[in-house]
């Protein structure tokens, strides 16, 4: 199993509809895919879970939030708590007893299946909560502190166990745009991570910010790793985090004849040709070691997902399929005839996320090898 994220200080950048497309691409191709929904906004989860559903487990899970895990606990039998446990949960009510420093689930609940092959923890607006208590507790990680500890490494443990129970090649975990302590743990603890650009000043920026993050955090995981256990450094990974690669997505197409090779208009193509060195500037050679110099210098996919598909995300996440999949559902009046004329655009997209899937898959293969 690889765990692994995409993410970008910079909102915007098409970071959910992307990992969603390749998810559902990789499941296509054979892999099997878990996605995690640790963003509190829950686009992720919106994609593939309809709405009443999503409602319907926020809703039951609720009282566990309001009143605390133990106290939900109590208001049912054990044989109710146990059957309660094996239904469809969010990932921020699996993580709810380590939040409460109560003792771990019995029974866990298969994820929402969304697709063959592919797999769905969904999220929950409250997952700020399990934040704060990662700031909370960091200061006792260095101690060794169990909770502490188990707090910081339990998103990792979720997705193993998982991945051992249903036999994941590829977890996949979504994240907000914040350099937070949430997305400290979840990157930290994951084994990969690539970063969705637009060409443009913000996103340089959002990879300097990175690369001073990283920085940061991989220092303050080495001093933790030369005080805590042996045992307790089992639950991180191996080896550090890896970068590897970085993608121009939804970039839109030129249109004066003022453009770069890529058809990017001028100024985007400008910022475009600065996000290598900027990589290998901020992003330390021990976090990209996997990757050669020509491929931080080119995308993951090249161009096969640099270019806007304009409103075909909106529409896919609408009738909750990947885009080349719209013609073939039962579509309203109002996207009958657009669908309809541009049928053929809608299915050659498949074989974009799938050029952009087959390198990820070569670059991710490479992580702890």
């Amino acid at each position: 199993m690889k765990l692994m994220t995409i993410f970008n200080n910079k909102g915007g950048v098409g970071k959910t509809t992307l990992l969603y497309h390749l998810a559902n691409v990789l499941a296509e191709m054979g892999k099997k895919v878990l996605l995690i929904d640790l963003d509190p906004q829950c686009n992720l989860s919106l994609y593939g879970i309809e709405i009443e559903h999503l409602h319907e487990i926020w809703s039951k899970e609720d009282i566990f939030f309001d009143e605390g895990f133990n106290y939900g606990k109590k208001t049912m039998t054990k044989e109710q708590f146990d059957a309660f446990s094996r239904e469809a949960h969010t990932i921020h009510f699996i993580l709810k007893p380590t939040e409460d420093g109560e003792g771990e689930l019995e029974n866990y609940s298969n994820p929402i299946n969304i697709a063959p092959n592919l797999d769905m923890i969904p999220g929950r607006l409250t997952l700020y909560t399990y934040e704060n208590k990662i700031a909370s507790r960091w200061n006792d990680v260095y101690a060794g502190e169990a909770l502490a500890v188990r707090t910081i490494t339990r998103i990792r443990e979720i997705a193993k166990m998982y991945s051992e129970m249903n036999g994941y090649d590829y977890v996949l975990l979504d994240t907000s745009p914040s350099l937070g302590a949430l997305n400290k743990t979840i990157i930290m603890t994951a084994d990969g991570f690539i970063i969705p650009a637009l060409p443009d000043m913000f996103s340089l920026y959002g990879i300097r910010n990175i690369g001073k993050s990283l920085v940061s955090w991989k220092k303050e995981l080495d001093t933790i790793f030369a005080l805590i256990s042996e045992e307790k450094r089992k639950l991180f990974p191996t080896y550090p985090v890896q970068f590897f690669g970085y993608t121009i997505y939804n970039a839109k197409k030129a249109t004066s004849k003022n453009v770069g090779d890529l058809g990017l208009a001028q100024a985007h193509y400008n910022y475009y040709k600065q996000i290598p060195n900027s990589i290998r500037e901020n992003i330390p050679n021990a976090l990209r070691s996997t990757l050669s110099e020509d491929e931080i210098d080119a995308p993951i996919g090249n161009l096969s997902v640099m270019h806007s598909h304009n409103t075909f995300p909106s529409t896919a996440q609408k009738y909750r399929v990947p885009i080349w999949k719209i013609p073939d559902c039962e579509l309203d009046d109002e996207d009958r005839s657009t669908v309809s004329g541009n049928r053929q655009k809608y299915y050659e997209t498949y074989d974009k996320y799938r050029e952009f899937a087959e390198d990820f898959i070569e670059r991710a293969e490479r992580i702890n090898e």
